[in-house]
Formats: structure tokens, C-alpha cells, sequence
């Protein structure tokens, strides 16, 4: 091995904490220019009992606030936890909002308040490293837009008519909606939440300009990957001194043995899935069967998928468990209640399972 994996979150965190570099990566994913980069703390506590938010990179820059996430391993919930994340760097902005005084009459107290026009869209980028949401292109936004678009999208019989006056029609009001700014209205659409598919873009043979960054993070996952391997990215300085970040000659002891273990947890976690896809569906079809071929097979392949998730999960709390993982570890490595994963721990434990 030439160069660490980039897609291992330590060595994304570890690259992406040189600004230069974030900024180098960001200008030419969003195609902008950036004049300045400033780097955000990764980890915060919403409220004092909320579980904590930790992301793997978050900056400001001029009218946004970003956030960029590694996702390697495979999680049923990704969208609805970026969403999560993606909201939680709106609130966050709560901190350093300014107050404005606000005068209510002549000679009273002045009364202080958040200066909420000084809140900033927020872009968070998703890297998906293997998963691809089942599209094929190379990353897909979404933003809030007018239920109206939707509706006018969606609605099969106005698009089967020959005659396309109504559309035209209902397009213009449209417009007209998402035209509208007054009071800010245009702000709910500059807030993106954008999964980036790592193997959509590199088996992409048309370039484009973020392609080079998805390469080289392909190439740094081949195990037996060497420096000529990485010629062509010689070429670009940026890249060189990625390179020099994470060279396995460059690493420390520590950051070896994570390479090691990671790698293992990701094959156990890979075969894992694999026959969990196979226990779930069977059970899926059996409870299915039972139900009957239609309402009663959806039911039935929902309780099933629900049977087999949970016995995944233990199946999983109890290998990592044995692996040496602590119980915390375990909970937010799994996205699960602690409670749970000790509950999990303790029955084995009783079963002789540990």
C-alpha cells in the first residue's frame, strides 16, 4: 500500500482540515469561486440532553455554511440522518446570529432579539462511497421547493393531454411562485442537501471538473495500490500534498493499526449485510405468503424486513462486542440507543453468546 485510503473518515477529516484544500475541492465540485474558508467545529451538542451532531467536515464560506460527510458504511437511515445533520447546521447559526434592539415605544425598555436576516443557506455534500441511491447519476440535490411544482410534476393525466395550453398555463403560475422573494422566500431554495456518488462519477468516462477527486479517493481504496498508480495526479500540487498527508511512510503507528482495523470491520460489515439481504427476504416472503399476494404481502414483507433488521443489528452488536468495541462505540458506530446495545450485550452474555 502507496497511499491510505481517503475514504477512511480519519484521513478525510485528516486532508480536508488543510483549508486550502477543502477550498480547492469545493470550488470545483460547486464550480464558484471562494475568497475565503473558514473552518467550523465538527462536533456539537444541540441542547444539553441531545445526543451529540459530529460531522466529518464543516466550513463558511461567503453566503453558506458547508458541510461535507464521508458515508462509507452502509446505513438504511443515511437520508434521514443527513437531513438531521443538514437542519442542525441551520440551528447552529444560533450561536453567532447578531441581536438587533428593537424599540417598541418612545422611552421604554429596549427589547433584544436575533437578527434572523443574517442566516445563511446551507449546502451539505453526502460522499457516497458505494451506496448510490439507486441513481446513475453522478449526484443528485435536493431543496424545498413549492408543493405546486411537485403536484404539477406528478400529475399524469395534465401530461397525456395533446393539447398543451394547461400546461403552459399552470407552469407560468409556477414561476411566478418561485419568482417570489418577498420576505426572503428565495432563501428556502438555496439550502441544498447533495448526495455525490463516488461510483457513478468515476466509471463516468466524460470529464468533468470534481472527476480527479473521486479517482484518486477510488485508487487510495486498492489495498495493493502503488505510486504509479497516482502518476497523473503528480501533476496538480494540491493533490501531491494529499499525497504526502496520507503516504503510509508518512503515518504514524496509530494511524496503521486504524487502517488494519477498519478494514476488517469493513469486510465483517459487508458480509454481514450480504446474509442479512438473504435472511430478510426470505423471512419477508414467508410472512408474506401468509398474508396473501396483495395488501397482506406488503404487510407481511414490512414485518419481516422489521424481524430481520433487529436480528441483524444484534447479530452485529454481539460480533463487534467480541471484537473489543465498547458499548458506546457500538451505539453510535450502529446509530442505536446505548440502552439497547447493553440490553443486547447482557441477554447474549445470559444465552452464552459471550
Amino acid at each position: 500500500m502507496y497511499l491510505a485510503p481517503l475514504n477512511y473518515d480519519r484521513f478525510f477529516k485528516k486532508v480536508f482540515s488543510h483549508t486550502h484544500i477543502a477550498k480547492a475541492f469545493l470550488e470545483d465540485f460547486l464550480d464558484v469561486t471562494i475568497e475565503e474558508i473558514t473552518l467550523l467545529e465538527r462536533s456539537k451538542f444541540l441542547t444539553d440532553e441531545s445526543a451529540r451532531v459530529e460531522v466529518d467536515f464543516r466550513c463558511k464560506i461567503k453566503g453558506s455554511y458547508i458541510v461535507i460527510d464521508m458515508q462509507q458504511w452502509y446505513k438504511p437511515d443515511v437520508v434521514r440522518r443527513f437531513y438531521l445533520y443538514h437542519c442542525a447546521s441551520t440551528v447552529l447559526q444560533l450561536e453567532k446570529l447578531p441581536e438587533k434592539k428593537i424599540e417598541v415605544k418612545t422611552n421604554s425598555p429596549k427589547t433584544k432579539g436575533k437578527n434572523y436576516k443574517e442566516l445563511e443557506p446551507v449546502l451539505t455534500l453526502v460522499w457516497m462511497v458505494d451506496d448510490d441511491l439507486q441513481f446513475s447519476d453522478h449526484f443528485v440535490a435536493y431543496t424545498t421547493a413549492p408543493e405546486t411544482a411537485i403536484d404539477f410534476l406528478e400529475n399524469h393525466k395534465l401530461w397525456e393531454k395533446e393539447d398543451i395550453t394547461e400546461l403552459k398555463v399552470i407552469r407560468e403560475r409556477i414561476l411566478k411562485t418561485l419568482e417570489n422573494k418577498h420576505k426572503s422566500l428565495d432563501f428556502l431554495r438555496k439550502n441544498r442537501l447533495i448526495f455525490m456518488f463516488q461510483e457513478n462519477i468515476v466509471k463516468e468516462e466524460k470529464f468533468s471538473k470534481y472527476h480527479d477527486w473521486f479517482e484518486f479517493a477510488e485508487k487510495t481504496r486498492n489495498k495493493t495500490n502503488k505510486k504509479n498508480d497516482f502518476q497523473k495526479f503528480q501533476r496538480k500540487d494540491i493533490f501531491k500534498e494529499m499525497m504526502r498527508l496520507i503516504a503510509k511512510n508518512n503515518l504514524d503507528k496509530e494511524e496503521l493499526t486504524y487502517i488494519s482495523t477498519e478494514a476488517e470491520d469493513l469486510i465483517m460489515f459487508k458480509r454481514f449485510l450480504d446474509d442479512e439481504r438473504e435472511y430478510i427476504y426470505d423471512e419477508a416472503m414467508e410472512a408474506g405468503l401468509k398474508k396473501g399476494m396483495e395488501k397482506g404481502m406488503e404487510k407481511g414483507m414490512e414485518k419481516g424486513m422489521e424481524k430481520g433488521i433487529e436480528k441483524g443489528i444484534e447479530k452485529s452488536v454481539i460480533s463487534l462486542y467480541k471484537k473489543g468495541k465498547s458499548a458506546e462505540d457500538i451505539s453510535e458506530w450502529l446509530e442505536i440507543p446505548l440502552e439497547k446495545v447493553i440490553s443486547i450485550i447482557e441477554n447474549a452474555t445470559k444465552e452464552g453468546l459471550l
